[in-house]
């Protein structure tokens, strides 16, 4: 059933803002999804180092394992295990012999055409796009567009990656390889999936954050949008996770950190302070609103209210549509129906 939003006048909602410091003693930080990235790639690279020495010979690591030695968050729902060791050769003639328990072997035909990333002495990462393209079958398309934005923020955050490239350029390769590749299984589905990647999404629930109001017809929003002239006393630029410049309205996703951190706290609130006293409607979620239907049912439903009470205009689905349809209607309005798919 839609619902056109115009309709509605103000509604109540309730909503954790996750942004009071714990009381009744110090808070222990939670750490950041950067340095939990971090201890988790430098695990991984010791593991993947051991595993080299003991087949005397370097060793190329794809799938989820490439995804942890790039420091890319693992996709909820992975039909992949990610503790195992997953190791890439070009055909089932030449994948290396397991010699433990912990080693996995996988042919990837379009291999010899990745730019391979060295990690260490004797540790190769699939290049990010070739492992998007080799998850593809084993994720949904929620989690296969979750890991594309994850991939390109990864890329534009490490200068070895980067080489130099802007975020537009970052995204325009990445899209240049994936149609490039013969066909492979779940290409269809990463061609379908690429009309909804983003740049500049900081974590994987900004994603689904941005899925869920797409999902009720909330049109496309900014993602880690810098808003003009707003800086901080450090002189740094002020960005929301999601915007829609044109109607001053912001999102912002809070994990755990943002609760526990003093300074990030701190920082939050300095930030939509400033917003909020030019005109600007922030809005807050945490996992809590994310944690169940009925729960990303009430946060689109806030979204969409104040964005009507702002001027725009829109149909509301009540129901969330499949995100087949959300990108159909997408590729439809853009004109692009080549990134739609085989």
């Amino acid at each position: 059933m839609n619902v056109n939003v115009s309709s509605f006048g103000p509604y109540p909602t309730s909503q954790s803002d996750g942004k009071t410091p714990a009381t009744g003693g110090t808070p222990i930080p939670s750490p950041s999804m950067k340095d939990g990235l971090a201890q988790r790639k430098s695990a991984m690279l010791s593991r993947c180092s051991e595993a080299a020495r003991r087949c005397s010979r370097t060793l190329l690591f794809g799938m989820t394992t490439s995804l942890i030695l790039q420091s890319v968050p693992v996709p909820t729902g992975c039909g992949l295990d990610a503790d195992e060791l997953h190791v890439t050769s070009s055909s089932k003639e030449r994948r290396i012999r397991v010699n433990h328990s912990n080693l996995r072997a996988h042919a990837w035909k379009p291999l010899p055409s990745a730019c391979n990333v060295r990690i260490g002495s004797r540790v190769y990462a699939l290049e990010l796009a070739h492992t998007w393209a080799q998850l593809a079958p084993y994720l949904t398309l929620e989690s296969l567009i979750v890991l594309g934005d994850s991939m390109l923020h990864a890329i534009a955050s490490q200068p070895a990656l980067s080489r130099g490239r802007d975020e537009s350029e970052i995204r325009h390769n990445f899209f240049e390889t994936i149609t490039g590749l013969p066909p492979f299984k779940g290409k269809p589905r990463c061609l379908r999936a690429m009309a909804m990647l983003k740049e500049r999404v900081a974590s994987p629930k900004e994603s689904e954050s941005r899925l869920v109001l797409l999902r009720h017809g909330i049109p496309m929003p900014d993602t880690g949008y810098a808003v003009p002239d707003a800086r901080f006393a450090s002189g740094a630029a002020m960005t929301l996770d999601l915007a829609w410049p044109q109607y001053r309205i912001g999102v912002e996703y809070d994990g755990d950190q943002h609760r526990t951190d003093k300074a990030q706290w701190r920082r939050d609130q300095e930030k939509r302070e400033w917003l909020r006293n030019r005109g600007w409607v922030v809005i807050t979620l945490t996992g809590t609103n994310l944690a169940d239907e009925v729960s990303k049912a009430e946060y689109a439903f806030n979204v969409a209210r104040h964005l009507t009470l702002a001027g725009a205009r829109f149909v509301f689905s009540v129901v969330p549509m499949p995100l087949e349809k959300v990108i159909g209607r997408r590729c439809e309005s853009e004109g692009s129906e080549s990134a739609v798919g085989e």
